[in-house]
């Protein structure tokens, strides 16, 4: 009696293991078709007697839910995304052959998925997805990267450093060949997937000019951006060390270098930043930014005289720095504010009238220092406001009545031109 019981209950399993089996077969010709929501009835069949199906069965079913889930790749739910990506990775683990086609397009999806979120400014489901393409196959570093750069847009400081933090320790540098050639019909320069696809092209005679160059190093970009996540965080010291840290391996590197005084400036610690970028400009002489920046920093310690000369390098080097021409003018035009409160506190006796005289000669040939620099800029960027007011207010204090009237007509009409239109006009 128990042996013809035992019997009738292997009997039923062998039943319901051949149904299942049927279904995941079934889902597997409905993913082939491009039925992924009938693939995904079958699959939620057989789901409930999986732990029982042999491991190519197993294995099969996470391949196909992975691709159900998946469909078309297109407006896929990030939960879908999500899941498919274990379901690939389960599919691998249980052996299957094709596990790692499936798993590259669950990555695909989930990249382009993530290019539409950077878009619409969904930052945290972009570093999601991204991280977790990374996950499916870990050489493609570069997914992990760009998952901390959205971390950081959406201040998510702890998952970006710890993103941060397993690129050093991978060796991450980010360095690649690009491989471009021009379009012949277009005269447009494009890059190109591979070297061999673009030799093709240019063979076929479709294209011309092939070039390639490699892509800079994102470790200098990648230390700074530690740095300044623990100076967000207050924590300035392991700002400092992890600078440090990245500066033994290249302690000459110009990236690196910008990146520290870059670290510096954020915690306002002027003097170091000055100085490191001093070290910059030795390898870089004929960067105008950095002149600038070199200006700001002597400007914010007070050294007027050095911000100017830095200004008018980067000047020389970039005559069309609009920037540093209006700072020259603002560091020309902040010796002013000694001289008016000197002037304030004189009194009626003709001493102080005399001097009041002398102060007011001194003032106004601050004006007209500032003055042809301002000008510059106006000549270079006609649109530009905030030099217009400057120039207009500097001609009243000159009692240039008719030029500073005439200005002022100037900036009403910049204001006019970009005044949003009302309703009815």
């Amino acid at each position: 009696m128990k042996t013809r019981i035992l019997t009738a209950v292997l009997a039923m399993f062998t039943v319901v293991a051949f149904a299942q089996k049927k279904e995941i077969r079934r889902a597997g010709k409905a993913v082939e078709k491009g039925d992924y929501q009938e693939a995904k009835s079958y699959l939620n069949q057989a789901e409930a007697q999986l732990s029982g199906a042999k491991q190519d069965e197993q294995a099969d079913f996470y391949l196909y839910k992975g691709y159900a889930l998946v469909g078309n790749g297109e407006n896929v739910p990030t939960a879908d995304l999500m899941e498919a990506a274990e379901a690939m990775k389960k599919a691998k683990e249980l052996g299957h052959e094709e596990a790692e086609q499936g798993m590259a397009t669950v990555s695909n999806a989930l990249v382009n998925s993530a290019i539409a979120d950077q878009n619409a400014q969904n930052f945290q489901e972009a570093a999601k997805k991204l991280e977790t393409s990374y996950r499916l196959n870990t050489q493609d570093t570069i997914y992990l990267y760009y998952a901390a750069s959205n971390a950081v847009n959406t201040q998510d400081y702890d998952a970006a450093l710890k993103y941060y933090e397993e690129l050093q320790d991978l060796g991450f540098t980010g360095e690649e060949m690009i491989f471009t050639a021009v379009n012949k019909e277009t005269g447009e320069e494009e890059r190109m997937a591979s070297k061999e696809q673009r030799d093709l092209f240019v063979k076929a005679g479709t294209y011309i000019n092939p070039q390639e160059r490699k892509t800079e190093s994102r470790k200098g970009e990648i230390a700074k951006n530690v740095a300044l996540i623990y100076i967000e965080k207050g924590e300035n010291e392991k700002a400092i060390a992890a600078m440090e840290e990245a500066k033994k391996e290249n302690p000459n590197d110009a990236i690196l270098m910008q990146a520290e005084a870059d670290m510096y400036y954020k915690m306002g610690d002027m003097q170091k930043y000055r100085e490191t970028i001093e070290k910059v400009v030795e390898q870089n002489p004929d960067d105008a930014t950095l002149y600038y920046n070199l200006g700001v920093s002597s400007a914010e310690l007070g050294e007027k005289d050095k911000a100017i000369e830095h200004y008018k390098r980067a000047i020389e080097l970039d005559p069309e720095m609009s920037n540093a021409r209006i700072n020259i003018a603002y560091v020309i035009l902040s010796q002013e504010e000694p001289l008016v409160e000197e002037m304030n506190k004189l009194g009626m006796s003709k001493a102080d009238q005399k001097k009041y005289d002398e102060l007011s000669v001194q003032r106004q040939e601050i004006y007209k220092e500032a003055l042809p620099h301002l000008e510059k800029v106006l000549e270079n960027d006609p649109n530009n406001i905030e030099a217009a007011r400057t120039i207009m207010n500097i001609h009243y204090q000159l009692n240039n009545t008719e030029k500073a009237e005439a200005m002022k007509a100037k900036i009403d009409q910049m204001q006019g031109a970009n005044a949003a239109p009302t309703n009815g006009q």
